[in-house]
């Protein structure tokens, strides 16, 4: 791969700055030449696991010295790289794949750095977030980014109803061990909603499946497993949320604080359901729990 830039023209941009550098999701072609080259350059690199980063740097011949910087370690570690930069040394931070702080370590060490008057200069790059959006199909003008579904059945419920809402498309991560579980609740209260999954994006078994929770749920339940990272992108559009499961989004409105007939008009207002119907299921709910005050 061509470099642009020399040690010396590197190291005088570089001197107390920390960079924030996007690397591959998955082909490690996808690197820029400008990362390479500050990679290359940079005194330190700090990675969220050194044994993949390794792996890259191998490849494209980075003899940098890295040090780890995970989820667990980064408030510790965080110090140390301040330390070094305030004493002149130039240092980047990257994670296992896509860009640092979206999902992954890196936010806490960036906010410090600004604490600490260095300056942060981004190396854009990789995203899996934005390559998904890229070939949704959907009106990606605006977007919501909501990070990992939960892992319990009742926070997944209440995830995808807050999603029910959004008039603009949305995006979340799943892991394979779960995807099944969330599509089938996505199916219950997203009913036809459009969405697309995206499964190894550019690696070589790469993935596209569009269509509804229930059309991308029969084809995944005929694999014996299902295996690799998985993103998903929704649609937005209230028009489509009319299967809106009653008991879920009124459960979801309580736990905001709506009562009575405040609840049942904003259930109508936002889920498109039967004001009645939401008020009767609320009175419902009500008397359950007060029957058995230690129900969640």
């Amino acid at each position: 791969m061509p470099v642009s830039s020399t040690k010396d023209e590197i190291g005088l941009r570089a001197t107390g700055i920390l960079f924030v550098v996007a690397t591959p999701i998955g082909n490690l072609d996808d690197i820029t030449a400008r990362a390479v080259n500050t990679l290359r350059e940079v005194d330190f690199v700090a990675c969220e696991d050194t044994r993949r980063s390794r792996i890259l740097f191998e490849k494209l011949h980075i003899k940098t010295k890295v040090l780890s910087l995970h989820r667990f370690s980064e408030r510790e570690r965080s110090q140390l790289v301040i330390r070094r930069l305030l004493k002149g040394e130039s240092g980047a931070v990257i994670c296992d794949a896509g860009t640092p702080t979206i999902s992954d370590p890196g936010a806490l060490l960036v906010t410090e750095a600004y604490q600490a008057g260095i300056k942060v200069s981004p190396l854009p790059g990789p995203s899996s977030i934005m390559a998904a959006l890229s070939i949704s199909g959907f009106d990606c003008s605006s977007f919501v980014f909501r990070g990992f579904i939960p892992k319990k059945t009742r926070e997944r419920e209440d995830f995808f109803a807050g999603i029910v809402a959004y008039e603009m498309p949305c995006v979340v991560f799943e892991t394979p061990k779960r995807i099944i579980h969330s599509l089938t609740i996505a199916q219950k209260i997203l009913g036809d909603r459009t969405m697309i999954l995206v499964r190894e994006l550019t690696k070589m078994h790469e993935e596209v499946l569009r269509g509804s929770p229930g059309q991308i749920l029969e084809r995944l339940s005929e694999r014996p497993t299902v295996k690799g990272e998985i993103c998903l992108v929704i649609d937005g559009g209230l028009q489509k949320a009319v299967t809106m499961d009653v008991g879920v989004a009124v459960s979801t409105l309580m736990k905001e604080g709506f009562k009575g007939k405040t609840l049942a008009e904003e259930a109508h207002k936002r889920y498109g359901l039967k004001k009645g119907h939401a008020y009767s299921t609320f009175l419902q709910l009500v008397r359950a729990r007060t029957a058995d005050p230690a129900e969640d």
